[in-house]
């Protein structure tokens, strides 16, 4: 029987902490900053957030090298302050989902500097993938495993052993085979249950468990059979989480972060008692092309119903290109692996099919995701200086990958220069620099204008409230002109949107609910959509 949870439809606001609202001055987001704009957040009409690590962290990657998962890191607050938070954002009608970094913890966690205090063969290190070298000295890797930000997989020590990090090397492997880490993790979901978070968005989801032996990939490996994702092993992990979150009276949600190549793999992850859903990112790589954009919207809708889990859809988030700039470009696809940094974007072009993809996603059936700044239309800012970058990302890749910060650059909310009312009067420069042109983007340059990309928001995440969240789970594709995309949802709403170059002709309605662009004489300009009541 097909749960009717808050999660199948909610429409959910991602929060990077750090980039949202600078409360204290220090130039870096915090969860004072956050609590003074709920009042925005629900005028937006989100109906949960989800907030990126705020846990304590050395910070060598954004937050997910965390070195106390019960802890909030004092660049944000308190517990006190989250336990706040949490109560205020309930009392404003919104959930909260946390992210849970499972896969990797810091370098600075305890149990990581026990092990490094630990000699070789010492349990303090069967937490972690330790293992001894190859060569004649144990001079090279335990194996060929490279890094998802960039070379090697595996950092020696001085004592000759070297251990596992799929990420930076400030990221130590967690060994999910050993069953203290299992335990830890479950109290620390019981633990952040139990203080009011209603789910968590649980980081690299198909990564905890490795093949045994931890065997080489090979020269031409399979991506659907990769030694460090997707083992059998991690679902038993997921189902023993499952049963924690519904054992509470108000059942708590997992979201997925899963990257695999095909839906066989995918789908294994929604099982009624794994996850509640999963991002896709397959609609997020998307192009912008109208047969791409079917093919995927009827492969994700008969994955989803093979396991009776809700859709998700999603634009951007903290560690893509921001859409507005990947919607301006010749190739309007995005491939982790190859950022396009610098490719010519036509600005207005990515926004006006920013606008029309805002109200596609928001049409379809099952849940949505807005990445921070998605509403304001932001985008990609790849201007930062060399010496401002951050992200691990630019020099594991020996600085031919400038990697995330792009998107992740602080809100502008008001003002004409930065640092456009994130912090205070007086306060230190933000953590990021922000692009003068902003001045026209801000939160406050935007609430008067009708035509705004913020008013287009609020208008449809309340009219998808109001009409869109009880229709049926499905689609029925409309015919029409080549290039022009059109379902019904039910027997009283339509989307269409326009991919051609031309005014596109709507089919019949009663009404015209919302439109991403002006019409023109009844016709849907190029580049648009439309919400229409049948």
């Amino acid at each position: 029987m097909r749960s009717n949870g808050w999660w199948r439809t909610a429409a959910i606001y991602q929060i990077y902490l750090r980039s949202f609202a600078d409360g204290n001055g220090d130039g870096v987001g915090d969860l004072a900053g956050l609590r003074a704009r709920l009042p925005y957040l629900r005028e937006l009409g989100v109906d949960a957030l989800w907030l990126t690590p705020w846990n304590v962290s050395p910070m060598a990657d954004g937050g997910y090298d965390v070195a106390d998962y019960r802890d909030i890191d004092p660049l944000f607050g308190t517990l006190a302050d989250a336990e706040g938070f949490l109560a205020e954002a309930h009392e404003q009608g919104l959930r909260v989902l946390v992210d849970l970094v499972p896969n990797h913890c810091s370098d600075a966690h305890p149990w990581f500097r026990a092990a490094l205090a630990a000699p070789p063969g010492d349990p303090a290190r069967e937490r972690f993938w330790f293992r001894p070298g190859r060569g004649a000295g144990g001079e090279l890797p335990p194996n060929d495993w490279r890094s998802y930000f960039g070379g090697p997989a595996w950092t020696r020590l001085p004592d000759g052993e070297w251990y596992l990090h799929m990420f930076a090397p400030q990221q130590p492997e967690l060994n999910w085979e050993h069953e203290g880490v299992r335990a830890e993790f479950a109290d620390v979901l019981r633990f952040w249950f139990d203080r009011g978070v209603d789910g968590f968005r649980i980081d690299v989801a198909h990564g905890l468990m490795k093949t045994p032996g931890l065997p080489d990939v090979g020269a031409d490996p399979d991506p659907a059979d990769l030694p460090y994702q997707d083992h059998e092993g991690v679902h038993e992990i997921y189902r023993a989480w499952r049963r924690i979150a519904d054992g509470y009276a108000d059942p708590r949600v997992f979201v997925g972060e899963v990257w695999l190549p095909t839906t066989a793999q995918f789908v294994r992850y929604l099982r009624p008692d794994e996850l509640h859903s999963a991002f896709n990112f397959e609609f997020l790589c998307c192009a912008w092309e109208p047969n791409a954009i079917r093919k995927t919207i009827d492969d994700t809708l008969d994955t989803h119903r093979l396991v009776g889990a809700p859709p998700t859809w999603v634009l951007s988030n903290h560690d893509t290109i921001r859409h507005v700039t990947r919607y301006g470009r010749e190739d309007t696809t995005f491939d982790l692996g190859n950022r396009r940094h610098g490719a010519f974007t036509d600005p207005a072009l990515g926004t006006r099919r920013a606008r029309a993809a805002a109200l596609l996603t928001l049409a379809l059936p099952g849940g949505v995701y807005v990445y921070q700044g998605d509403e304001l239309g932001l985008a990609e800012v790849e201007d930062i200086p060399l010496e401002r970058i951050q992200d691990p990302t630019w020099e594991r890749s020996e600085h031919t990958d400038r990697g995330r910060d792009g998107c992740r650059v602080p809100l502008p909310w008001s003002g004409g220069e930065p640092p456009f009312g994130f912090s205070p009067p007086g306060a230190a420069q933000p953590w990021l620099p922000q692009p003068a042109g902003w001045s026209a983007l801000t939160v406050e340059a935007q609430e008067p204008d009708a035509s705004s990309m913020l008013r287009l928001y609020r208008q449809a995440l309340a009219i998808r409230r109001e009409r869109l969240t009880t229709l049926p789970e499905d689609i029925a594709w409309i015919a029409g002109d080549d290039g022009v995309l059109a379902f019904r949802r039910g027997d009283g709403f339509a989307c269409v949107v326009n991919f051609t170059a031309a005014p596109a002709r709507l089919p019949a309605h009663a009404d015209v609910l919302l439109t991403s662009e002006p019409l023109r004489d009844g016709l849907l300009p190029a580049d648009g959509s439309a919400w229409l009541a049948l």
